[in-house]
């Protein structure tokens, strides 16, 4: 009988011991991606001059994911690794310019719930979100996680969320330093480490505050997004350099967002947004942009609209800054695959004007087929070296992207992307005598293991 017994409480203990570990599992995420993307490269991103030859490489991204859910807290940490294959000696890291080390933490933030689990049960939300995390809004215009670069985006902040039957408000803060000093709060916006980039000035804020609204609609959302970013003040020597000194130079951004569907088939997505206060060098800022996009479902399997973005610039001998910056968002996602525009590459303070056809064909549950045609011109003047008249025409880009997933995990992507370039785009771009055309060409394969699964 005690022997009896004796199992009996045994075999309880390891069955509770066995459901505690489940629940534990369940809560527990535990997740990796390994991106590698090869691509051939002629006049990405600015066109080459005649003579320049192709390049030609192999990016890779490696993630490992851990998150945690318990009781009225969150817990997420994001850890990566991005590099060009042969950059590093195959037997010694060592010799590895420190520049180039992309090993780093991506995402490290925790979650804590203000309410009791019964109002979260009800749909609401009230959370104080802090750590280094990416920031996504609505289409990622002007924040976005900005994914297509190896390196990603993210910021460290703190973020209180609030959520209740459609409607949700964001309130974002961050206070950026580039060390603990022992004295003062100067802030160096261009700091040391692996270059992720940050927006279309190249340079971090040391503060930003954000406020966003959003309501769900019967079919779409409406939106609402202020944010000042604040960027630490300087003069210059003689020789260039810059003197940090006391006091920021503020701007804010603000304007509203609209996705909805207008009948049965048309999908319509608009906003706009105004700029103003100071730039990162203290000149008057007044700037604007706006964006209009509708797509027609011609049936299950074809969509195709047309789009239009509008981004205000300076012109020649203007002494107010009118040249709208896209802050922190997802330039590929819309100025073309070949980032011409408001990416790492510079074109000028003259702004941007683009109308395009986008489409977008499902040949198969796993295969579906982009194509986008982008007509680019300056909204300002382009003149040149000898103050000439240039024409506002800055070329055409052909977009063609397919991606099939194999498995819920596998992805693979190829894109083929060419670019017509005029002599007013580089004069704007700075190249002489520039080939006539552009072209890209990558293969991506994304490998998105769940290991808990």
């Amino acid at each position: 009988m005690k022997t009896i017994r004796y199992l009996f409480i045994t075999g309880a203990a390891l069955g509770i011991s066995a459901l505690l570990s489940l629940e534990t599992m369940a809560q527990l995420s535990i997740s990796g991606q390994l991106r590698t993307r090869s691509e051939l490269l002629s006049g990405q991103g600015s066109p080459l001059s005649k003579g320049s030859k192709p390049a030609f490489f192999t990016s890779q991204r490696t993630r490992l994911n851990v998150g945690y859910k318990g009781y009225r807290t969150q817990f997420f940490i994001s850890a990566q690794d991005v590099r060009v294959w042969g950059q590093d000696a195959s037997t010694n890291n060592r010799v590895t310019n420190a520049a180039q080390n992309g090993f780093m933490l991506h995402e490290a933030w925790g979650e804590i719930s203000l309410l009791d689990t019964n109002q979260i049960k009800a749909g609401k939300e009230f959370s104080l979100k802090i750590g280094r995390q990416e920031l996504l809004y609505d289409d990622s215009r002007l924040l976005g996680n900005l994914d297509w670069l190896q390196q990603a985006r993210r910021h460290d902040a703190a973020l209180i969320k609030y959520s209740n039957q459609g409607f949700t408000a964001h309130f974002g803060f961050a206070y950026n330093q580039n060390s603990e000093l022992k004295t003062g709060t100067l802030y160096n916006g261009v700091p040391n480490g692996y270059p992720a980039g940050t927006n279309g000035i190249g340079t971090m804020y040391k503060s930003m505050q954000f406020g966003y609204a959003s309501k769900k609609l019967k079919q779409g959302i409406v939106s609402l997004l202020v944010l000042k970013d604040d960027f630490q003040k300087y003069t210059l020597t003689q020789t260039g350099t810059k003197n940090l000194e006391k006091g920021v130079n503020s701007r804010v951004t603000f304007g509203p967002y609209l996705q909805t569907k207008l009948g049965k088939s048309w999908n319509l997505t608009a906003s706009a947004y105004m700029q103003q206060g100071k730039d990162k060098d203290g000149a008057k800022l007044s700037a604007y942009m706006y964006s209009v996009k509708g797509v027609y479902d011609v049936n299950k399997f074809i969509s195709v609209g047309p789009g239009f973005d509008y981004t205000s610039g300076s012109g020649t001998g203007s002494t107010k800054n009118k040249t709208f910056d896209p802050l922190y968002g997802t330039p590929h996602k819309f100025w073309g695959q070949m980032d011409y525009f408001y990416a790492a590459n510079g074109f000028g303070k003259g702004g941007l004007s683009d109308l395009y056809l986008t489409s977008t064909i499902k040949a198969s549950p796993k295969l579906s087929i982009q194509a986008d045609l982008h007509q680019f011109s300056s909204p300002s003047q382009v003149i040149n070296a000898k103050d000439e008249k240039l024409s506002s025409n800055f070329g055409e880009e052909l977009d063609i992207i397919a991606t099939f997933n194999l498995t819920r995990t596998i992805s693979f992507q190829g894109g083929y992307c060419t670019f017509l370039p005029t002599n007013s785009l580089a004069q704007v771009k700075g190249v002489t005598d520039p080939q006539k055309m552009a072209n890209w060409a990558y293969l991506m394969i994304s490998i998105k293991p769940d290991f808990l699964k």
